[in-house]
């Protein structure tokens, strides 16, 4: 009875260790055993390499862990078992997704969908695709680079051909002498403007007081000018004329009568006229108003 109970306990003891190692292997997996989780399925057509008791995120958090993988040999395909909190509740519409980290580690999300009335039930599939994360930004950004690096060598090339020109060599050395001559004459110009600028600026200031006091001479003539006095008389001026011009347009006084009166004109014309043809008559017939004899005039017969 004794050595009954001995195989007995070392028995129980063996089952006990097994137990207790697979429990501490699921531990270290990320499975729980003394917690009932929902169980759900994520369809991929490639994992890249996921393996079992890879953590699984939501928002960020992590919510489980996959707990096994199947491929269909029928359809194709790989459909992943993951064991979630029994708490989380997966909106329908919801969808998996695969992000690969730079050290080459995997990460399953779960996105969730903004459905608060309908949700995904254990057992159920979920889709998944895969997201390559910043190594697919890098495996984008390599082809740029190859090209930007093979344009930067031809630059360069072209470059070293153009400096290896005898003439950029020429005149870089030319630039620079023109250089070292600017440098000499800004010197000269400072040395210049050094010893004759004060000179020029005494000259300047006797002229601007010269203008000042020229100023302030005619701003005290305009002062003194008695100006009303000159606008009365400048008044008074333009009345006279305008005085003048009325009498020369009125018919009441003699210039008014000579200016305006038709007749004059046709008497003094007339007047003219008559004189212009008793001197045509005098040059032609002078005996007819001439009368003059040597010796006396003699006495007509009767």
């Amino acid at each position: 009875m004794k050595r009954f109970s001995k195989e007995i306990a070392l028995g129980l003891a063996g089952i006990l260790t097994i137990g207790i190692l697979y429990y501490g292997i699921s531990f270290l997996k990320g499975l729980n055993m003394f917690t009932t989780n929902n169980v759900y399925y994520v369809a991929f057509d490639d994992i890249n390499g996921l393996s079992k008791s890879s953590p699984v995120y939501a928002d960020g958090y992590s919510i489980g862990v996959v707990s096994d993988i199947n491929y269909d040999y029928k359809k194709g395909g790989v459909f992943v078992q993951i064991d979630v909190d029994k708490d989380l509740r997966i909106p329908a519409g919801s969808t998996a997704e695969l992000e690969k980290e730079m050290l080459g580690t995997l990460k399953l999300h779960i996105l969730l969908a903004n459905n608060p009335r309908e949700k995904v039930h254990p057992g159920d599939t979920i889709p998944g695709t895969s997201n390559s994360g910043l190594l697919k930004s890098v495996d984008e950004i390599i082809p740029k680079l190859d090209n930007m690096f093979t344009k930067m060598d031809s630059i360069l090339v072209s470059v070293n051909a153009l400096l290896s020109d005898p003439s950029i060599k020429s005149l870089l050395g030319n630039t620079e002498k023109m250089t070292a001559n600017l440098a000499q004459a800004t010197a000269k110009l400072n040395q210049l403007l050094g010893n004759d600028m004060p000179k020029f600026t005494h000259k300047l200031d006797y002229a601007l007081a010269n203008v000042d006091t020229l100023t302030y001479q005619l701003n005290d003539k305009v002062a003194q000018l008695d100006v009303e006095r000159l606008m009365t008389q400048v008044n008074g001026t333009l009345s006279n004329v305008e005085t003048l011009s009325k009498k020369m347009t009125s018919n009441d006084n003699t210039i008014g009568l000579l200016l305006n009166d038709p007749s004059l004109y046709y008497n003094l014309n007339t007047t003219v006229t008559n004189a212009s043809s008793l001197l045509d008559d005098l040059q032609n017939h002078p005996k007819r108003y001439v009368h003059f004899s040597l010796f006396g005039k003699k006495d007509k017969k009767k």
